[in-house]
């Protein structure tokens, strides 16, 4: 009689470090990895902007003023009527950096329930 030989039995650690390699690999590949904004980034200063804010912007200084094409005006819908359907599709707001961030929402919540589609904020990133 034979004796047969025993079989060793090997704990199947390859196969998990294979399948866990896989998934990292996978998950960084699909997974999309957010930059942190650069410390640099400043929003625009009205002040500094010398008349080259766009031309169909609404631009709010800190003390909460605001005007179009260097006019200006009272309220947030009075930038809609005087740019008419070009702003209705897009209202782009040129703030200044010391405007108190629940002011500007309190406009951008103006133009939208005044018919704006879409609200945009434009900023600068500040080179220095």
């Amino acid at each position: 009689m034979r004796r047969r030989k025993q079989k060793s039995e090997r704990e199947p650690t390859i196969a998990l470090i294979n399948i866990v390699f896989l998934m990292l690999v996978f998950f960084l590949v699909a997974g999309t990895v957010a930059r942190p904004l650069d410390p640099a980034l400043n929003l625009v200063h009205t002040a500094d902007l010398e008349g080259a804010a766009p031309a169909d912007a609404l631009v709010i200084n800190a003390d909460g003023s605001m005007s179009v094409r260097g006019e200006a005006i009272d309220k947030p819908e009075a930038f809609l009527e005087a740019l008419g359907d070009e702003a209705m599709t897009l209202a782009r707001i040129v703030p200044d950096r010391d405007l108190p961030a629940d002011r500007l929402v309190e406009i951008g919540r103006a133009l939208r329930a005044a018919g704006a589609e879409k609200v945009m904020i434009v900023t600068e990133r500040g080179l220095e």
